[in-house]
């Protein structure tokens, strides 16, 4: 069975794309499940995305403002938008607000970042779309690394969903 040339280059820049990030960036981080009453201080709302009509690649993450900590997309300024010095409650909303800039649109969740030494750095609040029109409810792949004070945000259709919407195929070409 012979790999199509175009699969065979797709394959290859993702290994030297995902090695070259992983020499740049730090350890990763991880994420759990919150609730928005356990929000308290003063954030930055970064809002991530929502660049075209149905863009998928769209997220809010709230900064806690005060900590060592910042977050900061990986990706070029134009990708993402922030907003400084929002209260909890106005911080949520406006997250809530942006993050439901696509047609099929079902909800959201809340999800706490954890630095290395057990404390909230921040929030992400992911949109969920309906799964029928997507193959996932959740079609994004959000990464976090530390790279000395920031904490690196990687975002991403997850690959089922990039080959669903580019037209691919799980299947393999002949």
């Amino acid at each position: 069975m012979r790999i199509p040339a175009k699969t065979a280059c797709r394959e290859a820049c993702l290994f030297v794309m995902l090695f070259c990030l992983s020499c740049t960036l730090g350890g990763r981080l991880h994420v759990q499940g919150a609730q928005d009453a356990d929000m308290t201080g003063t954030y930055t709302v970064i809002l991530y995305g929502c660049n075209f009509n149905e863009d998928l690649e769209t997220i809010a993450f709230l900064d806690r403002e005060g900590d060592q900590y910042t977050i900061e997309p990986y990706a070029p300024d134009f990708k993402y938008r922030t907003r400084k010095g929002m209260g909890a409650t106005d911080a949520f909303v406006k997250a809530e607000e942006f993050i439901q800039c696509n047609t099929a649109f079902k909800g959201s969740q809340l999800r706490e970042v954890i630095a290395p030494n057990g404390k909230t750095v921040g929030y992400e609040i992911r949109p969920f779309y309906d799964a029928i029109v997507y193959g996932a409810g959740d079609v994004l792949a959000v990464d976090y690394f530390l790279k000395g004070d920031k904490v690196v945000a990687q975002i991403r259709l997850a690959p089922s969903v990039e080959r669903r919407v580019s037209g691919g195929s799980s299947a393999t070409e002949e």
